[in-house]
């Protein structure tokens, strides 16, 4: 192996990331982006998972954060899968390992190796792949993006997370101050010459000023990752786009699509209309540098080819709307007062004005009822209800509840 990747392996097997205790599983089920099963089906399965086994494959998986959430949830949801997890760390594999063990979790096989060899170490194909925090800190990010995408299956798709640029302001000049203090450190020296760093440095340094930096508090491991880090590439939201597009790969949806939208930083209407007819890569791109906070960008992903007609159809009736981590009857009792949806995403203040009928909208999605029958009981209780301006509402009331990852569609069990 080249000297980058070795000193990243020495770094995860000092501080294997992110700072786990297997014990723990007993108490909780840590969940997130990308991965989350709920996501998946929707963003790139068309709402309905009919793989079986359904092979998926975690790459640079780290101490199991993603692996032990999707394993979890698919042996919950009755779906037979086949995954594989890889990594260089053999210290972060034995807590990821420890975890899944914990759980009583079966049917993952563990290899360790760095991804660049994944079609030698673990050729697939898989049906899905994630990548989250790892690709930016290769030598060569598209290196390993080709590598994932040749062991991609027909039809599958990515889940990935890598830095953005903006929402990481303060970073990289601490990453480079530390780097001329570092001269050939240990890891655990590193990180106590860093706390030794910032206790000495003055508040204007813009580390300190961005108030959306806490990672480095949580753990030893935390603040090796985020100050310490051997390679470390952020993206633009342009910079993504064409990343995934020199892989041969098409951006399906953000994870929380809400980020990437002018309207949701822009508080008067008038500006926000003017944004509506910009195209998709421009938008997402003003609204980055509107919001100035984003600091990862999850996305799910897929071969252009495929790309197309991934999302579950929003315009199918036969649909069945569901919520994810709500209080059903708290949120739509909310909404009935008249108050807009306000929610906390990723540390920003979202305000998502919402439909007249958007509590009694929310009080029907409860995962049984599909869309056509939603309007059918609404429909029976107004004496009348147009399909089109119930659906004008219903839309409404899904894109924002979408995009700030509360609310998805998946398929009827008698469909198909």
């Amino acid at each position: 192996m080249s000297e980058p990747v070795d000193l990243v392996r020495q770094q995860y097997e000092a501080y294997p990331y992110p700072s786990r205790d297997p014990k723990d599983e007993a108490k909780r089920l840590v969940t997130g982006s990308p991965s989350h099963l709920d996501e998946l089906t929707h963003f790139l399965f068309g709402g309905r998972i009919d793989r079986s086994p359904l092979k998926v494959l975690f790459a640079g998986g780290g101490t199991g954060d993603g692996l032990v959430m999707l394993t979890q949830q698919l042996r919950d949801a009755g779906l037979e899968a086949e995954i594989t997890y890889l990594d260089l760390s053999s210290a972060s594999r034995a807590i990821a390992e420890a975890r899944i063990t914990a759980r009583g979790l079966a049917d993952v096989r563990f290899v360790s190796g760095s991804l660049l060899e994944v079609a030698k170490l673990a050729p697939g194909p898989y049906d899905y792949i994630d990548c989250c925090g790892v690709l930016h800190h290769l030598e060569d990010p598209d290196a390993g993006l080709a590598a994932l995408t040749s062991v991609l299956a027909p039809g599958g798709g990515m889940g990935l997370m890598v830095y953005a640029t903006l929402g990481r302001t303060g970073v990289y000049p601490m990453q480079r101050a530390l780097r001329v203090f570092d001269d050939g450190l240990t890891p655990q020296k590193q990180v106590a010459l860093a706390k030794q760093l910032m206790a000495s440095l003055p508040k204007t340094n813009w580390f300190f000023r961005n108030a959306m930096l806490a990672d480095h508090r949580a753990s030893d491991a935390e603040l090796y990752d985020l100050l310490l880090h051997s390679q470390d590439v952020p993206f633009s939201h342009d910079e993504l786009l064409a990343w995934l597009d020199r892989a041969g790969l098409s951006l399906v949806s953000h994870a929380l699509p809400a980020l990437y939208r002018p309207e949701t930083y822009l508080s008067d209407p008038r500006l926000a209309r003017r944004t509506a007819g910009l195209p998709f890569a421009e938008r997402a791109a003003l609204a980055e540098d509107l919001s100035g906070a984003i600091k990862n960008h999850i996305v799910y992903a897929a071969r252009k080819d495929e790309s197309e007609g991934r999302v579950a159809d929003l315009d199918d009736p036969r649909m069945v709307p569901f919520l994810r981590a709500v209080d059903r009857d708290r949120l739509a009792k909310e909404l009935a007062k008249g108050r807009p949806l306000s929610i906390t995403l990723e540390d920003q203040a979202i305000t998502q004005f919402m439909p007249p009928m958007a509590a009694s909208i929310i009080g029907r999605c409860d995962g049984r009822l599909s869309i056509a029958a939603i309007h059918e009981q609404l429909a029976d209780l107004r004496g009348g209800l147009e399909w089109s301006e119930f659906k004008r509402q219903f839309d409404l009331v899904f894109t924002a509840l979408n995009g700030v990852g509360k609310l998805y569609l998946r398929q009827p069990e008698d469909s198909g």
